[in-house]
């Protein structure tokens, strides 16, 4: 028989054990309750925010480096005041009107080749947004003043947000080789239009008619045709026929690219204000030169300066389209830094379909940045003295570009 002294022991270990079982159960759960397995992104980092030592290093993170609102912040603030979304639209509404508005400036025999410098400078932004935002926060994340913040190494996560960097790459490849068999080869939608007058005669060539001359034989030759006999002036179609679709084909191309800046701006913007207010400032001086490049080929494609204009708002819808699409997949698709993201995502990883866009524009940058404009910029003529001027004018805007980037 237990005696009363051994049945008081027996039960209080019950109610040891019970409770160290409720310890172990709370440990492995989490204090949520949620199993770890199903625990999101967001929930482990507000854990973590709760730990005795990160609470600590919080602290010392904000003492080392206190508060300061710049001016570049303060613009930053005053231009994106509402949500992600609401940033985002705003930031296309930046990007699309001043530099179609700039075309109104323009003469209608611009050479596209004049703007190297603001090409060389639209590079060093872009190339700087990529590298000193957009890729650390995709694999890093974005930091904050504030709070210490930990990276959780996943299978597969960094392999999947290489291939949407790849993607968003071979897309704008795909979009360029598209667009040079449509036209034969001649007709390339190259970001920096540096040569666009050469690749219109180019492609007048090839059926077949004379373009010798400067870039604006055709409106030359126009008062000859008038007075011509009809076979002299069906070259004059022929020609006209040749530049209208290597136009039309170009607007084509616009579009679509302007359709992958919207999808950057509001990937950005959801990512973090920092990183949408500094890509908008990228995808903005690449614009520039960008429209400007576009006007000229239409110029020379037939369009009458009005007509051009008018085509140029047009492909600005695709930026308000691609922008409309991003904030939708943002919204729907969900991201792993959401609060609502819950349970594995892609692959059994912690990313979800809205984490993707980001490295997707990171790609499309990329080749933008580099393979669209580089060759461009290292083109030389036979006067070294001259090209030794303007490559260090080239350099020096592409690093001011950077640094804005840096700012």
């Amino acid at each position: 028989m237990v005696s009363r002294k051994n049945r008081t022991l027996l039960s209080l270990a019950f109610f040891v054990g019970v409770l160290v079982w409720n310890v172990a159960a709370a440990a492995i759960k989490g204090e949520t309750g949620v199993p770890v397995g199903n625990l999101s992104a967001h929930d482990i980092e507000e854990q973590l925010q709760q730990c005795p030592l990160v609470q600590a290093l919080n602290q010392h993170k904000v003492a080392a480096n206190p508060s300061t609102s710049s001016v570049t912040a303060q613009i930053f603030a005053f231009l994106f005041p509402s949500s992600p979304a609401v940033n985002a639209l705003l930031a296309t509404l930046y990007i699309s009107g001043p530099p179609n508005f700039l075309l109104a400036l323009c003469p209608p025999n611009i050479d596209p080749s004049s703007l190297s410098v603001m090409v060389a400078f639209a590079v060093g932004g872009l190339l700087g947004d990529t590298l000193f935002h957009l890729l650390p926060e995709i694999f890093l994340g974005e930091d904050e003043h504030d709070k210490v913040k930990f990276v959780m190494v996943e299978p597969n996560k960094n392999l999947l947000l290489g291939v949407a960097i790849m993607v968003g790459f071979i897309t704008f490849v795909a979009m360029d080789k598209g667009l040079r068999i449509a036209t034969g080869g001649a007709g390339s939608h190259d970001h920096a239009h540096g040569h666009a007058h050469e690749k219109v005669e180019a492609t007048a060539k090839a059926t077949g008619a004379d373009t010798t001359g400067s870039k604006d034989s055709l409106r030359a030759r126009k008062p000859a045709a008038n007075g011509t006999s009809l076979a002299e002036s069906t070259p004059e179609k022929e020609i006209n026929a040749s530049f209208k679709l290597g136009g039309y084909l170009n607007l084509v191309a616009d579009f679509t690219h302007n359709i992958t800046d919207g999808l950057a701006l509001s990937s950005s913007f959801y990512a973090s204000p920092t990183i949408g207010a500094t890509t908008t400032v990228a995808v903005f001086f690449h614009e520039i030169p960008h429209e400007v490049g576009d006007f000229a080929l239409l110029i020379q494609s037939g369009f009458s300066k009005r007509a051009a204009m008018g085509a140029q708002f047009v492909t600005a819808v695709g930026a308000f389209l691609g922008t409309c699409i991003g904030i939708a997949v943002q919204e729907f698709g969900g991201s792993s830094s959401s609060a609502g993201a819950q349970g594995p995502g892609l692959m059994g990883t912690s990313l979800q379909w809205g984490d993707m866009l980001l490295p997707f524009t990171a790609g499309t940058f990329l080749y933008v940045g580099t393979v669209a404009v580089i060759p461009e910029l290292l083109e030389t003529g036979p006067n070294k003295g001259q090209e030794l001027r303007k490559t260090l004018m080239q350099f020096a805007a592409m690093f001011t570009g950077a640094g804005i980037m840096l700012a």
